[in-house]
């Protein structure tokens, strides 16, 4: 079921995306060579945690943490552990979502480790770029098809990627994970319409190697039978996701980061507006 929220529902979801974009801005000076993906679930249980919030994906479907650190050729569910040790050139995904007072965003970062070649940055940046093409077609009359098309030419006809296709991204709040998905491929003008009050995530994952298929693999731990995903050749992959609510004003980003960059335009302002 698709649900519409209301001004006050996505007021809510404002505040717990500032909360989430203030962590993930703090993880910046965090991130770095030597330290564990550990220390970056530690991290973020207490920013989270000491300014009300808690981290929503802990005990979602059996999951122990409350992050997804994938690092490298992990795509994406991958746990923190604390003999995962980040070094010079490692590109590391963060994926959390965030409940504060009973509302939820989603967002997910690549972060550079130290100093990263040109064509990591490259993969980055291409990544980033294909998630707000996507975003730019959530508008009024639109269909989620126009999303994932967007960002699949980008990904695979211009750039020559890996635009993973297994994983989507989905609708949120009340739970973190709602109708409808949003698929990262498609055709321009197919799918359900989206609506004023839809909130939704766009997540895209890109791999490298110019394959969008992806690997199942466990933990290597016997106390942790967790499955998650990597590429088929090794190559390294980038995500960066937001959730966002679609307006009559366009859609409007509720865990952008500072500082804009020049994405203003996605700004909310629920809580300037009457319930």
């Amino acid at each position: 079921m698709i649900t519409i929220k209301s001004i006050r529902e996505l007021k809510g979801m404002q505040a717990s995306g500032r909360l989430l974009a203030s962590m993930f801005e703090g993880l910046r000076e965090v991130i770095k060579p030597g330290i564990t993906t550990w220390s970056i679930e530690e991290f973020c249980q207490d920013f989270v945690k000491s300014r009300g919030g808690r981290l929503s994906e802990q005990g979602f479907e059996g999951y122990k943490y409350g992050t997804c650190i994938s690092v490298n050729d992990q795509i994406a569910h991958a746990t923190p552990r604390k003999d995962t040790i980040l070094k010079e050139g490692d590109l590391v995904k963060v994926d959390v979502t965030c409940n504060l007072n009973g509302f939820e965003t989603d967002s997910c970062t690549t972060y550079p480790v130290g100093e990263i070649s040109q064509a990591d940055q490259d993969l980055m940046e291409t990544t980033k770029k294909a998630m707000y093409l996507g975003i730019d077609q959530a508008v009024l009359g639109n269909r989620i098809g126009d999303i994932g098309a967007a960002i699949q030419h980008f990904v695979e006809d211009e750039h020559h990627y890996g635009d993973v296709k297994e994983l989507v991204g989905h609708g949120i709040q009340p739970s973190i994970h709602e109708d409808p998905e949003v698929p990262h491929w498609g055709k321009a003008g197919h799918g359900l319409r989206l609506r004023e009050g839809m909130t939704i995530t766009c997540e895209p994952m890109v791999e490298a190697g110019g394959d969008w298929r992806i690997v199942e693999k466990s933990v290597s731990d016997p106390n942790d039978d967790w499955v998650f995903y990597a590429t088929p050749d090794g190559s390294k992959s980038a995500q960066f996701e937001h959730t966002f609510a679609i307006t009559k004003d366009g859609p409007k980003i509720l865990t952008l980061q500072k500082p804009y960059d020049g994405y203003e335009k996605y700004l909310p302002h629920f809580d300037e507006m009457d319930d």
